[in-house]
């Protein structure tokens, strides 16, 4: 069974609503995009766009703490030297609305996620599985508030006093991504496409 047949609801119930309005506009989506693709498909399209959009995280983020970590150096025509040759101020605001973005499509995967994909997995005793999967949710909401300070300290580029903050944020992030995403590989490896 792949990952997306498990991220399928089974049977759920509708919920009482306090809003039959806003239901109403929601499914009204819903059904728009059941007219256009199954519903396999459309959680399979979420997954790699969520997928796609973390790569895009993690590069900026890597060119970043790449451009931290080295020392400014004449032109070079290295590798290594035009891979940390970058303006790190650039990459801030991509950064921060990349995170943004990636964690909102995290938490809509994530309802699904909990109900089809975590009690197999909790069933079948992957217990190491699940603690990296909960160390990544706990990381990718440490960072969600961190974002503030970061984006600030490096919106202020030219002030030196802020050098280190820059500098230990980033690279905070950096790690924090990078796990993000290795977890998420595992995740899927253990319980994904193809199980």
């Amino acid at each position: 069974m792949s990952s997306v047949q498990c991220l399928l609801p089974l049977a759920m119930p509708a919920a009482p609503s306090q809003n039959a309005g806003a239901d109403k506009q929601g499914q009204g989506a819903m059904e728009l995009v059941h007219a256009v693709m199954s519903e396999t498909t459309f959680w399979t399209v979420l997954l790699m766009v969520h997928g796609l959009l973390s790569m895009a995280l993690i590069g900026a983020l890597t060119h970043q703490a790449a451009s931290v970590l080295r020392a400014p150096a004449p032109a070079s025509d290295g590798l290594v030297a035009r891979f940390a040759a970058v303006k790190g101020s650039v990459y801030a605001s991509a950064v921060t609305g990349l995170w943004i973005v990636c964690f909102l499509f995290g938490a809509w995967i994530y309802v699904k996620y909990r109900t089809y994909i975590r009690i197999p997995i909790e069933q079948e005793e992957f217990w190491k599985t699940l603690g990296a999967f909960e160390l990544k949710e706990q990381l990718a909401s440490i960072g969600l508030g961190l974002l503030p300070l970061y984006w600030l300290a490096w919106r202020r580029s030219a002030d030196k006093a802020l050098q280190g903050a820059r500098k230990w944020l980033t690279l905070t992030l950096a790690l924090f991504g990078w796990i993000a995403l290795l977890v998420g590989h595992i995740v899927n490896n253990v319980r994904g496409f193809g199980s």
